[in-house]
């Protein structure tokens, strides 16, 4: 667009001044264009989207024929007078040919003007371009030098930094013309007896020799993702002897890391797949088929589901056509991946399922607080009215039951959150098996008391002519409260902790891959939610036949009374959990986890909702106690 041309447009789209495109707009999709700040070649453009303009191009750039070659070597006037630039892309440009006749050893005239340029979209834009030249322009024998220059190059564009100002170049395929071209330059890389190793911070490249007496190679990589802080491992390894024996006698493996590739891709096309580990680029002899590559996960989870993935350079997409899964756990994925012309570069994708653990860690942690926060108040009010509301044997065990529940899963969600804080078992093994074993206990804990509940129940339900000693039935809830937890956790970590089976590889809870101890919560938690199912259905089918027979006025009420038995013994016996049945689906939907996480994190809540407020002698006795603390108050006041 000329210069002309582009304020025109900014006069007749956008009605506002010529050298601006912010603020309001009023046609959808319409476009506007500005030139870039003071001593800055080239422009910006804007779309109007919902009223306001928003960026989408960007062409600023500092880099030209006049300042890319270091000053001591080219004057300026030289440089302009005997180099014009061409933007063709069949034909390479003339400054291609200046740099690999000005400095073919090792491109080192233009290193330190392209590292102290900043990585601006028009810039990144010029060096991908360069970069793709020079690599169409070198046809072969690239040394270890000169392979170092150029890796120093894309080092600085692919710098983590800059990955937003990829989304503004007006080429979107930009990083799969640099990924190509890096692939490509690097294939004419020659290696004699020693391996290469030319490490950077954004791409790392590794190069050896292949014989056919020794078959077996694996370049290991292991570089720093900002996003999470710490360093991501891949590895790239040559399995099969066999596949040699046509080979030359002596063959060349190339292999290059990349921490920030995936993310520019996702951001410079508009991925909605996430790329979970480094990209490894890998060039292979011709008689090679197939080639294993493990990944670290950069987002590590017990979710399943990642996939193998290899970049198709011509189609500009990730596919799985050329990958196979062999293995994947918590921390890694191992792929078996079959290179050719089109697929060079190869990754992992995240899985899907992983997408939904930012959504219910959010949910947990905040339903937790706030449970934490109800528990507090429905033991403080239940210490308030404990002697009013505890006379009779039926409500004081009714009372004991509620308190119970109310203590272990109160201790339960503070050593949840301890175990969450303590980093996993690598960090600290040792307090990670405490905080698993308390955690374990007392949800466990928590069940028992339901299922003590519960019985309390089905014992007044079924047997009425026949009564226990109140301390006998007392003694009998806390053994089977606090004992029957106290059995299993202590078994579990005793069977499963001297292998080293007890923990999750990333977290403070019960391992599952290995030993299955998790089985040790799943199955007695689900074992008394149907035994507590049973008890509501026995008491829905009490009230029912209560109202057998009666006029339509009870018959609402029965329903009624039913509906709030429901309410209040639902969480009160744990009946929520029965939604961990529909998790173990595979597949299954988000829905039910959110329904599962809402319904559980927020279990306090719930308790001191249905259990504590919703109970009239409650109320009555807290209601007593106000009107009580006012007399003495008027009282005090008289006396003074």
């Amino acid at each position: 667009m000329s210069a002309t041309a582009s304020e025109n447009n900014k006069k007749n789209v956008s009605g506002r001044p010529q050298d601006r495109c912010d603020g309001a707009c009023s046609k959808h999709n319409s476009h506007c264009s500005e030139p870039c700040p003071p001593n800055i070649q080239g422009n910006m453009g804007f779309v109007c989207r919902r009223n306001k303009w928003h960026k989408v191009t960007d062409t600023c750039r500092t880099l030209d024929i006049s300042n890319i070659f270091e000053v001591n070597l080219f004057s300026t006037q030289f440089i302009k007078d005997s180099v014009k630039i061409t933007h063709s892309n069949k034909k390479p440009m003339t400054i291609t040919e200046t740099l690999l006749k000005t400095c073919p050893q090792n491109l080192a005239c233009v290193i330190k003007p392209i590292k102290e340029s900043p990585q601006l979209p028009g810039n990144i834009a010029i060096l991908v371009q360069l970069l793709h030249n020079i690599s169409t322009e070198v046809k072969a024998d690239v040394d270890e030098a000169k392979m170092k220059g150029y890796s120093t190059i894309a080092n600085h564009i692919l710098d983590s930094k800059s990955i937003s100002n990829w989304t503004f170049i007006p080429e979107k395929n930009s990083c799969g013309v640099l990924l190509h071209s890096v692939n490509s330059f690097a294939r004419k890389l020659s290696i004699n007896k020693h391996p290469i190793d030319i490490p950077n911070a954004f791409i790392h490249i590794k190069g050896t020799t292949v014989a056919r007496d020794n078959a077996e190679r694996n370049l290991t990589f292991s570089m720093r993702v900002n996003d999470i802080g710490r360093d991501v491992s891949g590895k790239v390894l040559l399995p099969a002897r066999a596949e040699l024996r046509n080979a030359p006698s002596s063959s060349s493996l190339v292999s290059i890391a990349f921490p920030t590739v995936g993310a520019i891709l996702e951001a410079s096309l508009f991925e909605t797949t996430t790329v979970n580990g480094l990209v490894l680029s890998v060039i292979l002899p011709q008689t090679r088929s197939h080639i294993s590559l493990t990944f670290e996960k950069i987002r590590q989870s017990e979710e399943k589901g990642a996939r193998c993935v290899g970049w198709h350079s011509s189609e500009s997409r990730w596919d799985q056509k050329v990958c196979q899964m062999i293995r994947e756990d918590s921390e890694q994925v191992v792929c078996k991946c079959e290179p050719n012309r089109f697929f060079t570069s190869f990754s992992i994708l995240l899985s899907p399922h992983a997408m939904k653990s930012l959504v219910l860690t959010y949910i947990t942690y905040v339903g937790l607080g706030i449970s934490i926060c109800s528990l507090i108040l429905c033991l403080s009010i239940e210490a308030l009215v404990w002697s009013q509301v505890t006379k009779t044997e039926v409500s004081y065990l009714r009372h004991l039951c509620i308190v119970n529940v109310a203590v272990t899963l109160l201790l339960a969600d503070v050593w949840f959150i301890v175990g969450s804080f303590l980093g996993g078992p690598m960090a600290r093994h040792n307090a990670c098996v405490a905080a698993t074993f308390f955690v374990h206990f007392f949800y466990l804990a928590v069940f028992f008391w339901m299922l003590a509940k519960a019985l309390l129940i089905l014992y007044g339900i079924l047997i009425v002519f026949h009564t226990l000693p109140k301390s006998a039935l007392v003694a009998s809830l806390f053994l089977l409260g606090y004992g029957g937890p106290l059995v299993i956790a202590g078994i579990t970590v005793a069977v499963t902790e001297p292998g080293q089976g007890y923990l999750r590889p990333q977290v403070c809870w019960l391992n599952w891959d290995k030993t299955k101890a998790l089985l040790a919560f799943v199955v007695p938690a689900l074992t008394i939610v149907a035994v507590n199912l049973i008890t509501v259905a026995l008491v829905i089918v009490k009230t029912q036949r209560a109202s057998a027979g009666s006029s339509m006025f009870h018959e609402v009420r029965a329903i009624l009374r039913t509906c709030k038995n429901i309410a209040i013994l639902t969480p009160l016996l744990g009946l929520t959990w029965g939604f961990g049945i529909a998790l173990v689906i595979q597949d299954s939907s988000l829905v039910f986890h959110i329904i599962f996480s809402l319904l559980n994190a927020f279990q306090g809540f719930f308790i001191l909702v249905f259990g504590t407020i919703l109970d009239p002698r409650i109320r009555e006795a807290l209601k007593c106690r106000v009107t009580s603390a006012k007399w003495i108050s008027r009282l005090s006041e008289v006396t003074l």
